[in-house]
């Protein structure tokens, strides 16, 4: 069977939307039947990495500024969930942070420990500049 599943939000640039993020993310998660391993474990992980994007492009690329927003897509098909997360911020080098983390471990008092976290729970973490801003994409593996 071939099921896909698109959705697309876009959030008021607040704080105040991540637990609704999360809880969107979890149900999707949840609704997985295809899914072979850990649903609830899924939903979790999937709950943390999009509200922590979602925070970080709040509070850092759109630097809290309420008139902006932020787009996130969702992408699920059978084998492989996608999750985006669109700013308009001046954007940051991942790999570079990625190197001092994993060098380092993540500096609980500095940057990183959401990109930290992120990559421990995906199969994928990329950063790139798009027509419309910045887009961080994780990925991870359903089969």
């Amino acid at each position: 069977m071939n099921n896909r599943i698109e959705l697309q939000i876009t959030v008021p640039n607040q704080t105040r939307y991540l637990k609704l993020i999360g809880m969107i993310s979890e149900d999707l998660a949840h609704q997985l039947h295809s899914y072979d391993g850990d649903r609830e474990a899924l939903a979790n992980q999937v709950n943390v990495v999009l509200t922590e994007a979602l925070a970080n492009a709040i509070r850092h690329a759109n630097a809290g500024d309420p008139n902006e927003a932020v787009q996130i897509r969702i992408n699920i098909t059978d084998d492989e969930m996608i999750l985006q997360v669109f700013d308009h911020g001046t954007g940051f080098d991942l790999t570079g942070l990625a190197e001092r983390t994993a060098a380092t471990g993540p500096d609980l008092e500095e940057h990183g420990r959401g990109l930290y976290i992120m990559r421990s729970l995906m199969d994928s973490v990329s950063y790139s500049r798009v027509a419309e801003g910045n887009m961080l994409e994780m990925r991870k593996k359903l089969r």
